[in-house]
């Protein structure tokens, strides 16, 4: 506990976040409220009349872009009828059940190897290697947590006010690597897509690499450090990740389109509408600039 706290202490803007998680802001309105948490992570003034970089028009787009779809698009179980309608249920990940409370899981049914997850947040993903290691009350303390969460509160992201709050458990995947899972985060722009994120070693040293839709290296990095050294192979299926990933977001301003490649399948992972909740940082800054340019929203 005493960790979390310092922890909060050096980082304010977790501090605003986690008070407006918890409702604190309510009474204000959504822009002044995005206006302070803005300026305390990004570093500047965020400019609603007239946005230009990629992470100002995030949060125009959490304020005036309201399609009801996204709501079905953001739930991680209800995205899956989507998913199969536009694309096929064979890019789905393996589904053991859905469940309305972590109480009603029978952990004595699930395989030794599974992902538990909620179907309305970000970060309550819970993974199982061996179910004779695994603690299954610390595991049910933090669902019944996140269950009680309305993530909108904190980001002020539409997508999620409204999802109903549910645990799913899916199959547990690894890559070639057989030890972690890449995810191959798909930035479209109005269906087009135009750069790809590869995330890797998340639980060790967190690195971040991006690709254009040729898979050439881009000397930029997004929150987290990128490493020109690191050989991301180009993905067998790179071309079809991105007809599918074009397929989904056809007449979607911006949406993050993530799969998985497992010995050269494809599987779906989930759909992004405002990453990072619009506050991670650029290096150099001009590219924050650049892709501010792909998104267009004026006629939204």
């Amino acid at each position: 506990m005493i960790q979390k706290i310092i922890k909060y202490i050096k980082n304010p803007p977790h501090i605003l976040t986690a008070l407006g998680v918890r409702g604190f802001f309510n009474w204000m309105p959504d822009s002044l409220y995005l206006k302070m948490i803005f300026r305390a992570k990004c570093g500047y003034f965020l400019n609603l009349k007239n946005p230009r970089t990629f992470n100002e028009k995030l949060q125009w787009l959490k304020l005036y872009d309201h399609n009801p779809l996204y709501t079905q698009l953001a739930d991680k179980y209800e995205v899956r009828k989507f998913i199969a309608e536009k694309i096929g249920e064979g890019y789905l990940i393996p589904l053991f059940g859905v469940w309305d409370s972590i109480d009603e899981v029978d952990f004595e049914k699930l395989p030794n190897q599974f992902v538990l997850k909620c179907t309305h947040d970000s970060g309550s993903v819970t993974i199982c290697k061996d179910k004779n290691n695994f603690d299954i009350e610390k595991t049910k303390k933090k669902l019944k947590k996140c269950l009680r969460r309305n993530y909108y509160y904190g980001f002020i992201e539409p997508q999620y006010k409204n999802i109903k709050p549910r645990i799913i458990c899916e199959k547990y995947m690894v890559d070639e690597s057989e030890t972690e899972l890449k995810d191959y985060k798909i930035f479209c722009f109005n269906g087009k897509p135009k750069i790809i994120q590869v995330d890797f070693n998340r639980f060790t040293n967190h690195k971040r690499n991006l690709y254009d839709t040729e898979w050439n290296y881009i000397p930029v990095s997004i929150k987290y450090p990128t490493d020109p050294k690191k050989n991301n192979k180009r993905p067998a299926g790179l071309q079809n990740m991105l007809s599918l990933a074009q397929v989904m977001s056809k007449n979607i301003p911006h949406v993050r389109v993530d799969f998985y490649s497992i010995h050269d399948n494809i599987y779906f992972g989930e759909l992004t509408f405002i990453p990072g909740a619009g506050y991670e940082k650029f290096e150099p800054e001009e590219f924050g600039f650049e892709m501010g340019s792909w998104l267009e929203i004026r006629n939204h």
